[in-house]
C-alpha cells in the first residue's frame, strides 16, 4: 500500500455563498429592510467578538458574476461552532431575502513534511509560524479567489499511486511558485477529504486581482497542476465590509 500524507489541522473552516433575492427585498417595506439590515449587522458584529479572542476568524466579501452574490467565510475551532454560526445565520431576518448558491466545508491543514521542515525537532503545534498557517489571521486584502480542487486518480495519472517522495517532490516545486507571490498573494488551504465534493479548497487574497491569474496560470503549467490537477468552480470577489451592507443592499 502506498503511503498516505499525514497533516496537521487547524480551524474548520466554511465558505457559505448566497444570493440576494431582490424581487422580495424590493417588496419589503423600508421598515422591514431596514431592521433586516441592522440584525445583520449585529451578528456580524458579534462573530467580531470571536475574533478578537482569538477563536476564530471571518471575513465578507461581494462576488462578481452570476454564482453567488456574497460569501461569508468563517473559520472557527471546531464543526459545531460553524454550524451554530450557519443556523443562526438562517434565522436572521435578511436570510428570508437571501438564497443559498454555494457552500464549501474544509479544514486549515498543513502537510506533515512541510511542517517538519518548518519546526525540526520542536512540537510543530508550537511553533508560531506553524501556529499562523494551522490558525490564520484573514487579511483584509481588496480581493478574493475561491476555488475547490481535486487530484486526479486516471490510469497513469494517479497521484495517490505515486510514490511518496515523489509527491513530496511535485509538492516542493509547486509551492516555490506559491512563495514566489509572497507579499502579492496570500492563501489558505484547506483539506476536505471526507467533508465536501473536492479534496481541496484554495483561498486567495490580494490588493491586485490581476496577481490571482497570474499565480494560477503559472502553477497550471507546474507538472502537480498540469497532470495530476482538476479544478472546481472558480469564485472572485472584492471585500464586503460591514459598514458597506446599507449601500449594498440599497435600491
Amino acid at each position: 500500500m502506498n503511503e498516505a500524507v499525514k497533516t496537521l489541522d487547524g480551524w474548520y473552516s466554511i465558505h457559505d455563498f448566497r444570493i440576494i433575492d431582490w424581487l422580495n427585498w424590493r417588496e419589503a417595506s423600508s421598515t422591514t429592510r431596514e431592521q433586516a439590515l441592522e440584525e445583520f449587522k449585529s451578528f456580524l458584529a458579534d462573530l467580531d467578538i470571536t475574533k478578537k479572542m482569538g477563536e476564530g476568524d471571518q471575513i465578507l466579501y461581494s462576488i462578481v458574476g452570476q454564482k453567488a452574490d456574497f460569501v461569508l467565510f468563517l473559520l472557527r475551532p471546531t464543526l459545531e461552532e460553524l454550524n451554530a454560526i450557519e443556523m443562526r445565520f438562517n434565522k436572521l431576518a435578511i436570510s428570508n431575502y437571501l438564497l443559498p448558491a454555494y457552500s464549501y466545508v474544509s479544514v486549515v491543514e498543513l502537510s506533515n513534511y512541510l511542517a517538519t521542515h518548518l519546526a525540526g525537532d520542536e512540537d510543530p503545534y508550537e511553533n508560531k509560524i506553524i501556529q499562523s498557517k494551522l490558525y490564520p489571521e484573514l487579511p483584509a486584502k481588496k480581493h478574493f479567489c475561491f476555488y475547490p480542487m481535486n487530484k486526479k486518480r486516471e490510469g497513469n495519472d494517479n497521484w495517490y499511486m505515486l510514490p511518496l517522495k515523489d509527491r513530496q517532490s511535485l509538492i516542493s516545486d509547486h509551492g516555490k511558485i506559491g512563495r514566489s507571490y509572497a507579499g502579492k498573494v496570500q492563501q489558505i488551504i484547506t483539506g476536505s477529504i471526507g467533508f465536501d465534493d473536492y479534496e481541496w479548497g484554495v483561498t486567495l487574497f490580494s490588493d491586485d486581482a490581476l496577481e490571482f491569474k497570474y499565480i494560477v496560470t503559472e502553477m497550471r503549467f507546474d507538472e502537480s497542476s498540469a497532470r495530476y490537477a482538476e479544478f472546481g468552480p472558480f469564485f472572485i470577489g472584492n471585500l464586503l465590509q460591514a459598514t458597506d451592507l446599507t449601500d449594498y443592499f440599497s435600491l
